[in-house]
């Protein structure tokens, strides 16, 4: 949920706030424009990134929080089934993903600073909701609830955080971005766990209305320089309609990142039924472990060398090592073999998804960098949503072994369709940093 904002109106969505010499480019200039380009060594962290970040981590905080108690918390509150209980947690992500349709198109219009202020605000207030649900089908009202707001919300964080990144650092700094939600993914569980164990339910949803909170009174010192003039609503034909839910310039690598989406949710989909059918589970106890600190390093390494190098050199290598875990983990035989496919996966995801995001807000102009981030994210999460599903076809017919080895030989075969989609380009092959130098 697989998931990612910036400090100011002008940011985008997966950066770090930069200062002044970081702002970002007039209205209708693009982000790899001369304008931007001060210099390949520009730096990349402002007051405003940094409040994005903050920002941030509190909604995903918020996310991972409550999705990994959601599930018992129905289950025991409402006395229902498992399946059930499971409804309630994934409801929230079928409500992100519609959200998707329209979260980038509402913030290029209304203005990014806008939206998130009025998003945080209105996540805090469902989120005082949980406690005072009262039956299932509330429950599962404010969940989906919850998913629109997040998905609007965190659009809107995203796009402020890339517009402050400078163009020729994009991939260095919406990789330390994306850190905000790596470290969510650790602390939010924990802490949630923690919370309910100790004090009860209501205790971890009025933590998380104090999460919301917190962020909202953040945001308002969030500058509101190099806002783009809200967007007139498009003109009302198909067509119109359509390019204001999808950008048709970041569909090519939103598709690689489909496939990318449905490898990763499979892997975490199936990792504890094959883990125990195989005697693995200390193994996968830390697995994630594994792959949470080697994503964390990865991003102040990758990035950088994104910047300098092309996307190609990273995209690539990535693509070898996570197609190296899937092989490992099909013929995995000890819980050694679990520990390092999770480390190896950390590197190949870890990688692909700040490196494929940055690609994709370079190919757009500043003004819509809205679009741009909804769009890739609903191709993600479209993934996530239908690996599962149908590489699931493939472990109940031939096994879970034949599953993961199967799905190494797709991570291969992605190469191909990212020298289709994007691989080509200039700044694929040369980098950020020459391209933007090159046209100042």
């Amino acid at each position: 949920m697989t998931s990612r904002m910036k400090g100011s109106d002008s940011t985008t969505t997966t950066g770090s706030p930069a200062g002044p010499t970081d702002a970002a480019p007039p209205d209708s200039t693009p982000p790899d424009s001369p304008s931007t380009a001060a210099g390949s060594r520009e730096p990349i962290w402002s007051r405003d990134l940094a409040v994005v970040w903050v920002v941030n981590f509190c909604l995903a905080l918020a996310f991972y929080g409550l999705v990994t108690i959601m599930a018992v918390y129905a289950v025991t509150r409402f006395a229902v089934s498992d399946s059930t209980g499971g409804l309630a947690a994934s409801i929230f992500v079928v409500g992100a993903t519609v959200a998707r349709l329209f979260a980038g198109g509402l913030v290029d219009r209304l203005g990014r600073r806008r939206v998130l202020w009025a998003g945080l605000a209105a996540c805090a207030a469902v989120a005082a909701l949980y406690l005072v649900a009262s039956s299932l089908p509330l429950l599962l009202a404010v969940r989906a609830t919850h998913g629109v707001l997040f998905a609007v919300t965190s659009t809107a964080a995203m796009t402020l955080a890339q517009a402050r990144i400078p163009s020729s650092r994009r991939s260095e700094g919406t990789g330390y971005f994306a850190l905000s939600i790596t470290l969510s993914t650790a602390i939010g569980p924990f802490m949630s766990l923690e919370v309910v164990h100790s004090a009860g339910y209501d205790t971890l949803f009025w933590s998380i209305f104090a999460t919301h909170a917190a962020a909202c009174l953040l945001a308002l010192l969030i500058s509101a320089k190099d806002e783009p003039r809200s967007q007139p609503a498009r003109e009302r034909t198909v067509r119109g309609v359509l390019t204001s839910m999808v950008h048709p310039a970041v569909l090519p690598i939103g598709l690689f990142m489909l496939v990318i989406g449905c490898v990763y949710s499979t892997i975490v989909t199936y990792l504890n039924s094959y883990t125990a059918e195989e005697g693995l589970e200390r193994g996968a106890s830390l697995f994630f472990v594994a792959y949470a600190t080697v994503m964390f390093v990865s991003r102040f390494v990758m990035g950088r060398l994104q910047d300098r190098r092309g996307d190609n050199v990273v995209v690539y290598s990535a693509i070898v090592v996570f197609a190296g875990a899937l092989l490992l983990l099909g013929t995995a035989s000890a819980d050694w073999m679990i520990v390092l496919t999770g480390a190896l996966t950390g590197f190949g995801f870890g990688t692909i998804n700040p490196a494929c995001q940055a690609a994709a807000v370079s190919r757009v102009p500043q003004e819509q960098f809205g679009v741009a981030i909804s769009t890739f994210f609903l191709m993600l999460d479209g993934g996530v949503g239908l690996g599962p599903v149908v590489f699931g076809l493939i472990a109940e017919r031939a096994g879970y072994s034949a599953m993961f080895l199967v799905l190494a030989g797709v991570m291969l075969l992605s190469a191909l369709l990212y020298l289709a989609v994007h691989g080509r380009r200039s700044d694929a092959r040369h980098g950020r940093a020459a391209t933007v130098a090159a046209h100042a």
